[in-house]
């Protein structure tokens, strides 16, 4: 079983992760008290909840004082009025708290008797001291949320430079694409796919890096700066296999010196090439699952009898790769997957039925494919996931584009990448 995801906290491991929408969405903070409007106010709503709690608490104990004895001073629990703001409210909303707090003090005090006593100094002093720890830790808090937010949205513009959404229309193709990282917080891991729109055909890659943590999102980007590169230079698909696998081999050279295990990497690969105007689809295994077709109404894995080995153990010349064509017509769809769909467990260990479920499966449209396979997938394993799930749905259509080069006519839809 192959695993890799972006290093993230133990506790964060096997939490769900839905899947990625396209472009950047996780730079700002939502928090359940501060909600902020576009241009960063909080909700007018918002701010009366906020201060509901304090008022609360401040008119509750200064109604509990008037009718309490004399004798009893019931004054300093009025610091639980900044203090309990500071876990939702802001520095300053927390000051202002702790004014009225001590407004509210003077006036108890006063009514106990204590205006001319030490008490009271020692009371308001005490409150604004406490208080004042407080605000210092409130606004301390809110800076690190800050820098948070901004390290956050850094790294997620960082990882989808790695993994760039599929477009949703590739020539005569439709095209739905979904990654879902095991490890909370990451978009990103080890599973890969990329497209590539060459002069009459579409060319599709989809992999996975043995690894994980940092090493194989590292391995997973130099498979697909090379891809992206040496799919519109070789006019064959074992040509493009071995390059592939030359680049591999150079990139894990490369590493050998700083990681002593990095010859013991490999990365399962999946290359498919599908003509504009010919009914077929053509692939290259490499050590990968093989894809599944919805043909006709009915749904059959792609045997390919004879795959090469992952990229990095294969071959570098071309005659190293098998070519396995198969029929592809008008209205069929093909599901291009890495292993965390097949290995995907329930509570009692059971692996997904890949091929019992996919019977059942909406294959006439690729985006609802895709979000019918990761509800399935969600039910199954209780929405847990222990690898990488990537996805790739390719549907044929009657009108094949007249646009040719590697860009799109329509930009990536949200829903190719959020199921």
């Amino acid at each position: 079983m192959i695993h890799s995801a972006l290093p993230v906290s133990p506790a964060g491991s096997g939490r769900p992760k839905r899947p990625a929408v396209d472009g950047v969405t996780g730079g700002r903070e939502w928090r359940l008290w501060r909600i902020p409007l576009a241009w960063g106010r909080p909700w007018p709503g918002v701010i009366l909840a906020q201060a509901a709690v304090p008022v609360t608490l401040i008119t509750a104990i200064t109604l509990a004082a008037t009718f309490a004895p004399v004798a009893v001073h019931l004054s300093p629990l009025l610091v639980a009025a900044p203090t309990s703001t500071a876990a939702f409210g802001s520095s300053r909303f927390t000051a202002g708290t702790a004014v009225v707090s001590s407004a509210a003090m003077f006036v108890i005090d006063r009514h106990d008797g204590l205006l001319h006593s030490s008490l009271l100094p020692i009371h308001i002093a005490a409150l604004l001291v406490v208080s004042g720890f407080v605000v210092a830790a409130r606004a301390l808090h809110d800076r690190d949320l800050r820098e948070l937010s901004q390290v956050r949205a850094v790294a997620e513009v960082a990882q989808r430079v790695v993994l760039h959404p599929l477009p949703r229309r590739l020539g005569p193709l439709r095209v739905a694409c979904t990654y879902r990282a095991a490890a909370a917080h990451a978009l990103v891991g080890g599973d890969l796919y990329a497209a590539a729109r060459t002069d009459h055909a579409t060319r599709f890659l989809i992999g996975d890096v043995r690894g994980k943590g940092l090493p194989a999102v590292e391995d997973a980007s130099a498979l697909l700066g090379a891809f992206r590169e040496a799919a519109y230079e070789h006019a064959t698909l074992p040509a493009l296999a071995a390059a592939l696998e030359r680049s591999v081999r150079r990139h894990l050279a490369q590493l050998s010196d700083s990681e002593p295990d990095s010859s013991e990497r490999f990365i399962t690969a999946l290359l498919v090439e599908i003509p504009d105007e010919a009914p077929l689809a053509q692939a290259i295994s490499c050590g990968h699952p093989p894809p599944l077709r919805g043909h006709r109404g009915q749904v059959t894995t792609l045997r390919i009898p004879h795959p090469a080995p992952p990229l990095g153990l294969a071959g570098t010349a071309p005659d190293a790769y098998h070519v396995d064509t198969f029929e592809f017509g008008t209205a069929d769809a093909l599901l291009l997957y890495t292993d965390g769909v097949i290995e995907a467990r329930n509570a009692t260990g059971d692996f997904y039925p890949v091929l019992e479920r996919a019977s059942t499966w909406p294959w006439a449209c690729p985006h609802d494919l895709l979000r019918h396979i990761n509800h399935d997938v969600d039910i199954h394993t209780g929405g847990r996931l222990e690898d990488d799930l990537a996805l790739v749905a390719i549907q044929r259509t009657s009108a094949p584009d007249t646009g040719h080069g590697p860009h799109s006519p329509e930009p990536p839809h949200p829903a190719e990448a959020d199921p």
